[in-house]
């Protein structure tokens, strides 16, 4: 990544090129504009770290450019370009909230050294904003192989700018394992932007990846920024990729190939510098067999692969994610030292937990609230009713997630009905042989021992 991007604003090309030059040799991305109108229409549509702006400028005058970029919301830097007339003019402007100003003619080591300062004072400020703004702390707890596994791969992986595909169940964690790799990537002082593209209509999913200009439809009364422009700098994380409609899969494989696109209603193409983590529930080697996902987008962001397995095939992580969530639930619901009991451990352990962490942590949440009297959390306070099928599919909180945690189980205990015979079973269930080992595959099922599933 670059180490931050400017707009120069000049009317004059000479002195517009030579500070181009001088700050692009320093390892700045730069753009440049020759007047008001042409800058502020660059600001629409991406995000500078610092302004370089000319007082002086045909039409529209640097003061009211500056006036109209400090309106605007998490505004870039604005250091003012003075002439020997314009000190004064330049001392208001600072009054005003530009960041500095440079008198012509230039000095070149100034200009190199104000914009250091400004940019990692912007870079400051944005990552004071987001420790203001984080409303949890990000961590992905557990103890087992397959975690160690995990976040051993986000160090290794975090700091690339190359996409990222993680699979697993819903409610296993995958956003949090997202917001991971940002936040360890270089990129950790631009925005995390997530967009669930199984939340949002089709007919609204262009709107909200690309945005559009004013007037691009009936009711486009102003320019908007679409999330790969907000992520910009940053990380957009495609959550339930799977889910998105072949049309758009075929926009996204070419942004992020080119990085750059054109919101609704414009021609003119918006350049990014975007890294892109997606995610799904789904088997996307299946939905390409099916012609439901294109196959070059799937090859494009399977380029790092993570796979999050379901919490029950990772037992050893159950009690460390509750200790965690209960330590988090009494301070929230102010029931300091709150602790489990032996037996409410071991319910913890033995439950299924086909709503993986979510239902966990849920399940956690109600039984700190419902606490009333003593510190031990008990295997009654968790109300875990692992036999009640009702119960388990109703704890997942979407339809696509029961509708396959349903699947699963069926298809289990109709294995579990023929004694594991895997080719009865598939002519009871309608399958062919390999379909039904693909399924078996999937959702992580093996044959029963004596002591319980392996």
């Amino acid at each position: 990544m670059k180490r931050g991007r400017i707009l120069v604003v000049d009317d004059e090309e000479q002195i517009r090129e030579l500070v181009r030059e001088i700050l692009e040799d320093e390892g700045f991305q730069v753009e440049v504009a020759e007047s008001g109108e042409e800058a502020l229409a660059l600001l629409e549509e991406k995000n500078y770290d610092l302004v370089f702006l000319d007082i002086w400028l045909p039409g529209m005058d640097g003061m009211e450019v500056l006036k109209r970029i400090l309106s605007t919301h998490s505004p870039p830097h604005v250091v003012m370009i003075s002439g020997h007339g314009t000190i004064s003019t330049a001392v208001e402007a600072l009054k005003i909230g530009a960041y500095d100003f440079i008198e012509k003619p230039l000095s070149m080591e100034r200009l190199i050294v104000v914009a250091r300062n400004a940019v990692r004072e912007r870079r400051l400020r944005e990552e004071h904003e987001i420790l203001l703004g984080a409303k949890e702390e990000v961590r992905f707890v557990g103890e087992s192989r397959a975690t160690k596994e995990i976040l051993r791969l986000v160090e290794e992986l975090a700091p690339t700018d190359s996409t990222v595909l993680i699979t697993g169940e819903t409610g296993t964690g995958k956003e949090l394992i997202a917001r991971l790799i940002h936040e360890r990537s270089p990129r950790a002082r631009g925005r995390f932007v997530p967009l669930n593209c199984s939340a949002i209509p089709e007919d609204l999913m262009e709107s909200e990846l690309f945005g559009y200009v004013k007037g691009a439809f009936t009711n486009a009364v102003s320019n908007k920024k679409g999330k790969l422009q907000m992520a910009d700098g940053g990380t957009l994380f495609l959550d339930e990729i799977g889910d998105m409609s072949l049309r758009i899969q075929a926009k996204i494989l070419r942004v992020i190939e080119e990085q750059r696109f054109e919101p609704l209603g414009s021609t003119r193409a918006v350049e990014i510098d975007t890294r892109f983590v997606a995610a799904t529930n789904k088997n996307l080697e299946e939905e390409v067999r099916k012609g439901n996902f294109r196959r070059d987008l799937f090859y494009r962001i399977n380029v790092l692969p993570i796979h999050i397995p379901p919490l029950r095939e990772r037992k050893e992580d159950i009690i460390p994610i509750a200790r965690y969530y209960l330590e988090k639930f009494s301070v929230k619901y102010n029931k300091p030292g709150l602790i489990f009991s032996p037996s409410a451990e071991r319910a913890l352990i033995s439950h299924p937990w086909y709503g993986n962490v979510r239902e966990l942590k849920n399940a956690v949440e109600r039984a700190v609230i419902m606490k009333r009297e003593g510190r031990e959390i008990t295997a009654g306070d968790l109300n875990l009713r692992p036999g009640n099928e009702e119960e388990r599919f109703f704890s997942i909180s979407s339809l696509q997630g029961a509708m396959r945690a349903f699947e699963r189980e069926f298809i289990r205990r109709k294995l579990r009905e023929f004694g594991w015979n895997v080719s009865r079973t598939a002519e009871a269930l309608g399958l062919d042989r390999s379909s039904l080992h693909r399924k078996m595959k999937q959702y992580g099922i093996e044959k029963e021992r004596e002591n319980g599933e392996s």
